[in-house]
């Protein structure tokens, strides 16, 4: 299959050469260095650093301003691939930003949590920033069209939408038993203080169990034998790695709100399943439900994300057991939706507890027959 169009890649390319550094952010093997080689694709002066390689994280680690002009030369543009491995990152590229004018530097990172901390101080107005995920279900629908879009469902349902994966749906498995490894977060085990990996492995097991339903750090804790803290501190760090992303409950107005829940979905439907060895196709499922709501609430994140538009997200449910599975809030309003497998069992109005205390809002069921009218 040929590459695939990406969303970011024209408003990428309108920030080219405009006095700030491009970094682009996420999970690894979502396409960012390829997103930026297409973008380059019609440039030759352009000079590739790779902080994989050992010799070139400890040249760049330790490199004065001349040293770095010296390594530049007459390059225009730089790309550092995979910068979280870099020490010192942000003084780094502050150095190239501020000195070398005519140099666009481009940036990839896939650990928020080493490449925030080194990066955001130093290049603080200097630098535009953006999230590359898997494929949202608005590119394969733009590159592939609607048929093929729906075609796909299933096959995104449960093998997900990583690149490689669309793109060698034969492979899938193979594919996305490499990706779950320890290579998804290697990142994360090269930290200190990371020094049980396998807690963390029982722990993506135990969250991808739980999909759908609300988490206790405590219960957790018990399931995977370890402290509450540590739990709460591999969470934080998966998230950071672009794994996992946390959904809290909605509670301003009611006392029957539930205050401190939360749920975990994983950004990737695929990563999930490889998790804990379910590859089954639908028709043998029992989790259905669950990757419907999964798949709907990250493609939306991704569908808000790419239009640039800000947005809180949230579930509610109070202590009677009437829930909301996801809200959207932007610029004060709220977005209601239900996730429904069955198209027969859709609802038609919100609960009547959450309309007395927040007021009528727009309330959507999204189904298999008309999930495309909100991802695209």
């Amino acid at each position: 299959m040929d590459l695939l169009n990406r969303t970011l890649q024209q408003v990428i390319e309108n920030r080219i050469f405009k006095g700030k550094a491009i970094v682009l952010v996420g999970a690894r093997q979502v396409g960012k260095s390829t997103l930026f080689r297409q973008i380059l694709s019609s440039c030759h002066d352009i000079l590739t650093l790779n902080c994989d390689d050992i010799e070139t994280r400890n040249l760049l680690e330790n490199a004065n301003l001349s040293e770095l002009q010296r390594l530049v030369g007459s390059h225009t543009i730089v790309m550092i691939d995979e910068a979280q491995r870099l020490k010192g990152a942000g003084l780094t590229m502050k150095l190239i930003t501020d000195n070398m004018p005519d140099v666009q530097l481009l940036i990839t990172g896939s650990s928020s949590f080493m490449l925030q901390g080194s990066l955001n101080e130093p290049l603080t107005g200097r630098k535009f920033e953006y999230h590359l995920f898997p494929f949202s279900t608005q590119e394969i629908n733009d590159n592939l069209g609607y048929l093929r879009t729906r075609q796909l469902l299933e096959s995104r349902l449960i093998f997900g939408s990583y690149p490689d994966v669309i793109n060698h749906i034969a492979d899938s498995a193979d594919i996305l038993s490499n990706l779950s490894s320890s290579y998804m977060y290697q990142d994360l085990l090269s930290l200190e203080g990371i020094r049980k990996p396998v807690i963390i492995e029982k722990l993506l097991i135990a969250l991808a169990l739980q999909l759908g339903n609300e988490v206790s750090y405590y219960e957790l804790s018990k399931t995977v034998g370890s402290d509450v803290k540590t739990i709460e501190k591999y969470v934080d760090l998966l998230e950071k790695c672009y794994i996992i992303f946390r959904l809290p409950a909605l509670n301003r107005n009611m006392r029957s709100e539930l205050k401190k829940g939360k749920k975990i979905f994983f950004y990737d439907n695929g990563i999930r399943n490889s998790i804990i060895h379910n590859l089954n196709p639908l028709s043998l499922r029992n989790d259905i439900g669950a990757l419907w709501e999964n798949f709907i609430v990250s493609e939306r994140i991704k569908y808000n994300h790419y239009r640039g538009h800000h947005v809180n997200y949230y579930f509610w449910r109070t202590t009677t057991q009437q829930e909301i599975d996801f809200i959207e809030e932007s610029g004060g309003e709220f977005q209601l939706f239900e996730m429904k497998w069955n198209p027969k069992k859709t609802l038609v109005q919100a609960p009547r507890e959450f309309t007395k205390a927040y007021g009528e809002m727009p309330f959507a069921t999204i189904t298999p027959d008309n999930y495309l009218d909100f991802l695209t």
